[in-house]
């Protein structure tokens, strides 16, 4: 929020794009330029001049340009964390980590065409390969607190982490698939394959 100033205005007005405000906007705006140029020849300096921002304000929003792609990730880990236990004790683990996944991975329509343009960044370039270790240990976190918590075990023990590295797995197969069709539903893709889940690690089934 701004007060009103009595002086007069400091100057006429800014021309051109405004200063980007979001964490969302300005990962867009460097999701085209990595497209156009190509992610290692993209500077912080070229996506801060296209956004009409300074290197300092950019580094308000991200602390490196390997973290654009991800967006607001911190935020949404922290929504699936809270959607896994707002989730009906009644559902098996199998069927909470399934449902919470995909909400997870539900997007806007709008928000689409730069998920396709993220995932196929982090999946491919080598830089953001490397980088992305960081942010899957950090989602298979949340998979293996809420996987200890119903199995009555440490989050650290093999229970919880075997089923947060599979969760992962199954992710990534799912949007690789994703990426290879453009008219691909990713939702539907996730539900195929967390289906196969359901016979291997749910006690209710024999197997698959």
């Amino acid at each position: 929020m701004t007060s009103a100033s009595s002086g007069p205005p400091a100057g006429p007005p800014r021309l051109g794009r405004q200063p980007s405000t979001s964490q969302a906007e300005l990962s867009h705006i460097a999701l085209q330029l990595f497209i156009e140029h190509g992610f290692d020849a993209t500077t912080i300096d070229d996506i801060a001049a296209r956004a009409g921002i300074g290197r300092r304000t950019f580094f308000r929003y991200f602390p490196s340009k390997n973290d654009l792609p991800w967006g607001d990730f911190d935020s949404l880990l922290d929504r699936m964390r809270d959607h896994l236990h707002s989730l009906p004790a009644g559902l098996s683990l199998v069927e909470a980590l399934r449902a919470a996944v995909i909400e997870f991975n539900r997007f806007p329509q709008e928000e689409v065409p730069y998920h396709r343009q993220r995932m196929d960044l982090l999946l491919n370039v080598p830089t953001l390969v490397a980088h992305s270790t960081l942010r899957y240990a950090s989602w298979r976190q949340v998979v293996a607190e809420y996987a200890g918590q119903r199995l009555g075990v440490p989050e650290d023990s093999l229970q919880p982490q075997a089923i947060a590295w599979t969760y992962l797995a199954v992710s990534l197969a799912a949007y690789e698939q994703w990426l290879k069709n453009d008219d691909a539903d990713l939702i539907a893709l996730l539900d195929s394959a967390f289906e196969l889940l359901d016979t291997t690690f749910d006690p209710r089934h024999d197997g698959p």
